[in-house]
């Protein structure tokens, strides 16, 4: 099978800090190769290297079996290669059809606009995205919508090597399934994928072989065929895979720390209702449309047209109010990091102390010194490296990101409630475990915990309880045993008896 791009010896430091040593990796014609690691094992610099943004200390790259220097991204489009990074690059206030040829450098200066239009129409077509209207501000579309235009992208470029970091980790189902089958055709066609994903369902849906790096090195490059879940999880992890779910530890008192009855959300639920015990997790599981997201919003007090009786910890909740929701100890981790979640261009300090200024406030001043105290001994409960409380949240990996909202929410004086919708959204396999035990840990001191998850994996291993919904009413409740995936997929997808005008 002909080789598209081989890269070996591929070494890369900055400073101090031994990006890839020796790392190598190979992709043939119409193959979909996974890149697998965690944070930090140099899957970005590598295929920066492979994009031209960075150039390699030592090692050779071949594209077609002839040596090549990638020294500009330009020339790394002109040998056939595009990427689509986790952080979109399209600009909000252009239409979709000018999104689509930005920056293309083989677009000349004259051109017939009509035959673009054509092309793009085309290579959204491709991505069952035919209906997108072209003239479209990008910026009017939802963040799957705006992952779609920015494959298109890629493919009206003809790129023989399309290059995918997470790109699926904001997209519905029907989204997803429109990529998959695309590159699919793509793969006849004879183009090939280099697909950067911390879904492992994925690897094994989609992908024919995959390379995974640890700590700046290949460690296996195998067929997809030749590995298990177990196996990889190892592979990226360096050592044998420990329980990835902590075991639930009973509480001797299992109060209800949450109870919903009658939630309704319009446009999205109808009499929503379930109990979260103190020290449980219970997991809202449902598709795109499901309305489970929206409950948890609701909840936190963010949608204000909300109704329905909520109680914490036996009294009553008054909803449509986050400063109400927060005065109860309700605490809400959104799926929106960047948006939502943390303050990127503030520092770790500052975001895990941020709503805590109040109590550290004499006279109008703030007391740094008990605020860095605070900080550092939050830093230390979520696995985040004292030295780093200075940094930019933005610096900081997607897992790390994730922790300083959960450190928020230590060490407060009363237990309340956790919300989370996709804690783990973005976030590699070692930080995954780490959320995991700072769940258990909220347990521990009494929370109960309620999320949602598109990862049916993690819904079945970290749930006590599980809730599913469809069409935005409750379908079934199970609990310890009871929870399967086959009964959870079952009712996500299409409940029998589910009635036809649901909300």
């Amino acid at each position: 099978m002909t080789e598209i791009v081989k890269a070996e010896g591929i070494s890369k430091r900055f400073g101090a800090v031994t990006a890839l040593n020796d790392a190598s990796l190979s992709l043939a014609a119409g193959e979909i190769h996974a890149l697998c690691g965690e944070n930090g094992a140099g899957k970005s610099t590598l295929v920066k290297i492979l994009m031209g943004v960075h150039r390699p200390d030592s090692g050779t790259i071949a594209i077609d079996g002839k040596a090549t220097e990638i020294r500009t991204p330009q020339a790394a489009q002109r040998l056939g290669l595009a990427m689509v990074a986790q952080e979109l690059s399209l600009a909000p206030h252009l239409s979709v059809l000018d999104n689509i040829w930005l920056g293309n450098a083989q677009v000349p200066l004259l051109h017939r606009r009509a035959a673009l239009r054509r092309k793009a129409a085309d290579a959204l077509r491709q991505l069952g995205a035919g209906d997108y209207e072209l003239d479209r501000p990008v910026g009017t579309l939802t963040i799957g919508q705006r992952q779609i235009v920015e494959i298109a992208r890629l493919i009206a470029r003809d790129a023989r090597l399309l290059i995918l970091d997470e790109p699926t980790a904001s997209l519905s189902d029907i989204e997803i399934e429109r990529i998959f089958t695309a590159l699919k055709a793509l793969k006849q066609e004879g183009r090939s994928a280099l697909y950067i994903t911390h879904r492992l369902g994925e690897v094994f849906e989609i992908c024919d072989s995959v390379t995974v790096l640890r700590n700046g090195e290949r460690v296996a490059s195998r067929p997809v065929g030749e590995v298990d879940r177990k196996t990889l999880i190892e592979l990226m992890l360096g050592r044998k895979l420990e329980e990835m779910y902590p075991e639930p530890r009973s509480l001797h008192d299992e109060d209800a720390a949450l109870v919903v009855e009658s939630l309704s959300i319009p446009g999205a639920a109808s009499e929503v209702g379930f109990t979260v015990p103190r020290g449980k997790i219970l997991c809202v599981a449902g598709h795109l449309g499901s309305g489970a997201p929206q409950v948890l919003r609701a909840l936190a007090g963010l949608v204000p047209e909300a109704t329905g009786l909520v109680s914490v910890n036996g009294a009553a909740l008054r909803m449509g109010s986050v400063p109400r929701a927060l005065g109860r100890d309700v605490i809400f981790i959104s799926e929106d990091r960047a948006g939502e979640g943390i303050f990127l261009n503030r520092s770790v300090l500052e975001n895990l102390v941020a709503t805590r200024l109040a109590s550290y406030r004499r006279l109008g001043v703030l007391s740094w010194p008990e605020l860095r105290a605070v900080a550092a001994r939050l830093a230390a409960k979520v696995g985040v490296e004292r030295r780093r409380l200075s940094s930019r949240a933005a610096d900081l990996s997607g897992g790390n990101q994730q922790k300083l909202m959960f450190g928020r929410g230590l060490d407060r004086a009363v237990s309340g409630v956790l919300l989370m919708n996709e804690p783990t959204r973005g976030v590699d396999v070692g930080s995954r475990a780490d959320i995991y035990r700072l769940m258990r840990a909220f347990c521990g001191a009494g929370y109960g915990l309620v999320l949602t998850s598109s990862d049916l994996d993690e819904v079945v291993g970290i749930a006590d309880i599980v809730v599913t919904m469809y069409r935005g009413r409750v379908i079934s409740r199970y609990e310890g045993a009871a929870i399967s995936m086959h009964a959870i997929l079952a009712d996500i997808t299409h409940p029998a008896g589910a009635p036809a005008d649901a909300a």
